[in-house]
């Protein structure tokens, strides 16, 4: 007679608890061990990251390894660890809330990519995805037999060998998008033709994920797996027809600059989780419907953007992590041993990057891409990362992969992804090149000539400021001015720096797309400009982490040969006057382009030149000031100074100081005393004093009516302060960043603006007066110092001045 067996089932996790003081454990609740559990990883995985941060890793490895070690790979091999942070039953929970974040993760992922530039890709870009497909999935059909062989004695013949092939042709479109960032390498024609392939590559993986999933479900027939595609294909042309017009509609009463309702943002937020029930109802994944959803939403206009900024830091930063560790859970390298399992470990990789690599690259020869370049493309679509978990934890949690082929595969992943950024910088360093050019100064022989300005901004604020000085440079010479306003964009780990991305490569050199949809607010105001002037505005883009993005901007000044780069202050003034920092990440953008640019650089001071909006021509009034103590970059402000004082709507007041006979402004910077010491004259500043007095003498000579010249005979930098203390109700000051004086200022967080510099941006001296410090570009400094771009002479003889093609 049969004995009834009876198992006793853990009681459910209560979701709160009473307390420790009353003699509960918190950890044996649901939401304090959720809690636990989140800050854990987010802070585990942040420290990763900044480790590997030097080896310019993407952010998923270092959650791939976070998850990896918190599972029973390393800290998880303490029992005790594993049952009381991660227990059994707690597990439910966090895997319910990881795929919720995931969820959202795909939909994001659907948001950012653009169907539109996947019809438009290019015949070599759409043949290097397809054989970088068809290759490796063709070795990963091989390399399942010899699994099934070995370690997956048992494993369904058809969705094995499905997972396996999907598994090592997969390329990861945002891990690839923020590697391409890192190495400055989104547009290059590398970059392009890597983003371009792998859209396709991802649509393609998406596809046959969902083939490998309806063919491993737990009834064996191949009618149900029919119906599961049928059913599927069903969804797609439902949300292509129904969804699609519906999303459009709540996109079209989404105008700009208007704030998109709530209604709408519930109301798709919602439909993502409905169209994920529907796709896990017939078999599919909830994350299909998700992703669905994300690709159908219009992509031009402000309501893609703001979803994207509704969600994407609490899922990236908080939700999606717990996706690592509840796959890192799974995950035992412990499982990996014997020398056949490691055998089969470097058979897997092998074969994975053999398929992917050497076949990018016979293919990109084919196509007649250079050998370098192949090769690099080839590493770069062999880059792994968020979409290869999924297809592994759905195998896993389908019953396809078991412990040790789950592990292995794993190991790939990480493998491929973390090899691709040294080998690419190895293998591929592009030179970046430019032919020389004479006028990097606005300092010149010849004045007629074309006044070439970079001007880089990073937000609204620096704008207005931006413009009206742009428009007292005008002048009334006959070739005029032109600007390249260039918006620096921070590239960073956010799902929506992708968005950028394409921003960044429409047209291969960083320039903004005008004829997309979605346009840049801050651009629309210069174009604005341009429509109300004669100058000339191309407007671009450059999208970089903060610590290399000065490499954009001095290649970009070479590459369209600026006369000088206007940068804005890292401080911004407050409404009480004093003047608050925007970030260290600025100041050093501002020191790294003194020390390595082409050609002459300014840096505004923004105290509301003309106030908060741009000022028409015929409006502009501005009094300017220039304290000319000497030097080549006093010179340089001087020259820029009368060029302004052609408008007819600028009076140009020029200050020369003189030191009182046998003293000199130079001397000890601690010095406070008025009495100065004497000093020995040498050569070189012998030189400089000729040619400062050359200069005035010529600029004497074409005054116009509005400048006024006057001297001023000081003693001391007490003098020299009290002096420009009396000129500071003056709209803008013009002021070199090397005068050969003392130091104005006992102690000055920013040295590299100079002696009078620093003390006419400091709180102290003025919340009125706008200044401009300017640098003259030096030829035997900057040569010295490694430049960004490689001079390259495309043609003997004398190198034009404005070459037309801009």
């Amino acid at each position: 007679m049969a004995k009834n067996v009876t198992t006793v089932c853990p009681a459910p996790m209560k979701a709160t608890s009473n307390g420790s003081f009353q003699g509960e454990d918190p950890l044996d609740y649901a939401l304090p061990l959720l809690i636990l559990q989140i800050c854990l990883v987010v802070v585990f995985t942040r420290v990763i990251g900044l480790i590997l941060k030097p080896l310019r890793q993407p952010r998923v490895i270092a959650e791939i390894i976070g998850g990896i070690l918190l599972g029973p790979s390393a800290f998880g091999r303490s029992e005790k660890f594993l049952h009381k942070v991660f227990p059994a039953r707690g597990m439910t929970v966090l895997d319910t809330l990881a795929n919720i974040g995931l969820l959202y993760f795909l939909f994001l992922v659907g948001l950012e990519l653009d169907l539109r530039a996947i019809r438009r890709t290019g015949k070599k870009a759409l043949a290097i995805a397809l054989v970088g497909i068809s290759f490796p999935f063709i070795l990963g059909v091989g390399t399942s037999v010899v699994l099934r062989a070995t370690i997956s004695k048992g494993a369904k013949h058809g969705p094995f060998l499905v997972f396996m092939g999907v598994s090592l042709s997969i390329t990861a479109f945002p891990v690839l998008a923020r590697i391409l960032a890192e190495l400055k390498l989104l547009t290059t024609d590398l970059g392009r033709m890597a983003m371009s392939a792998a859209a396709v590559n991802d649509v393609a993986a998406w596809i046959l994920l969902a083939l490998a999933i309806a063919l491993s479900g737990s009834d064996t027939s191949p009618v149900i797996s029919l119906w599961v595609l049928l059913s599927g294909a069903a969804f797609v042309t439902f949300a292509i027809l129904v969804l699609r017009p519906a999303l459009a509609l709540m996109a079209r009463r989404s105008p700009e600059g208007e704030p998109v309702k709530e209604l709408y943002i519930c109301a798709t937020l919602s439909l993502v989780l409905a169209a994920g029930f529907v796709t896990d109802t017939i078999g599919i994944h909830a994350l299909f419907g998700a992703f669905v959803v994300g690709v159908i939403v219009p992509k031009d206009g402000p309501f893609a953007g703001v979803l994207i900024e509704k969600i994407e830091d609490l899922v990236s930063g908080l939700f999606l992590p717990l996706y690592f560790v509840s796959s890192g859970l799974k995950t035992n390298v412990a499982t990996i041993r014997g020398g056949q399992s490691w055998g089969l470990l470097c058979l897997v990789i092998f074969n994975a990057c053999f398929g992917k690599i050497v076949g990018t690259v016979v293919i990109s020869i084919i196509c007649k891409v250079p050998k370098r370049e192949a090769v690099a493309l080839g590493f770069l679509m062999n880059t792994k990362g968020l979409v290869e978990l999924i297809v592994l934890n759905i195998g896993k949690d389908r019953k396809v992969l078991n412990d040790q082929t789950f592990a292995i595969l794993v190991l790939m992943a990480l493998f491929t992804t973390f090899v691709t950024t040294p080998i690419v910088m190895a293998v591929y360093k592009p030179a970046r090149k430019a032919a020389p050019y004479k006028h990097r100064t606005i300092k010149r022989h010849d004045r007629d000539t074309e006044l070439r300005i970079l001007a880089c901004f990073n937000s609204t604020r620096n704008i207005p400021t931006m413009i009206n000085v742009i428009e007292s440079s005008r002048g009334t010479r006959s070739r005029g001015v032109c600007v390249y306003a260039m918006h620096l964009m921070e590239f960073s780990e956010r799902s929506s720096a992708i968005s950028m991305v394409h921003k960044a490569r429409k047209n291969g050199l960083p320039f903004w797309n005008k004829k997309h949809g979605d346009r840049d607010q801050m651009v629309i105001a210069f174009e604005a400009y341009q429509q109300l002037s004669n100058v000339t505005i191309r407007p671009m883009t450059a999208i970089s982490a903060l610590q290399t993005i000065h490499e954009d901007i001095c290649a970009s000044a070479q590459r369209k040969r600026a006369s000088i780069i206007l940068l804005p202050f890292h401080k911004h003034q407050r409404l009480d006057g004093t003047m608050e920092s925007l970030g260290h990440s600025f100041h050093l953008i501002n020191q790294q382009v003194l020390r390595h640019s082409p050609c002459s650089v300014g840096i505004l001071v923004d105290r509301g030149l003309g106030g908060t909006t741009q000022v028409s021509a015929s409006e502009v009034s501005y009094s300017i000031v220039v304290p000319f103590f000497g030097g080549r970059d006093d010179r340089e402000a001087l020259a820029y100074a009368f060029r302004m004082a052609e408008h007819p709507g600028i009076v140009l007041t020029v200050v020369k100081f003189e030191a009182q006979p046998g003293t000199s402004l130079t001397g000890d910077s601690n010095s406070g005393n008025r009495g100065s010491t004497s000093i020995t004259v040498g050569t070189e500043e012998e030189d400089e004093k000729k040619a400062d007095m050359e200069y005035l003498e010529e600029l004497r000579e074409n005054v116009p009516e509005s400048t006024t010249f006057e001297e001023r005979v000081v003693g001391g930098k007490e003098d020299i302060r009290a002096v420009l203390k009396t000129m500071n109700k003056c709209n803008l000051f013009l002021v070199g960043r090397k005068p050969p004086i003392v130091q104005l200022m006992d102690r000055t967080d920013c040295p590299e603006l100079g002696p009078v510099g620093a003390f006419l941006a400091s709180s102290e001296f003025s919340t009125t007066s706008s200044v401009i410090v300017i640098h003259q570009y030096n030829p035997a400094v900057t040569v010295t110092l490694h430049p960004i771009v490689k001079e390259v002479k495309e043609t003997k003889g004398v190198v034009p001045d404005t070459p037309e093609d801009v």
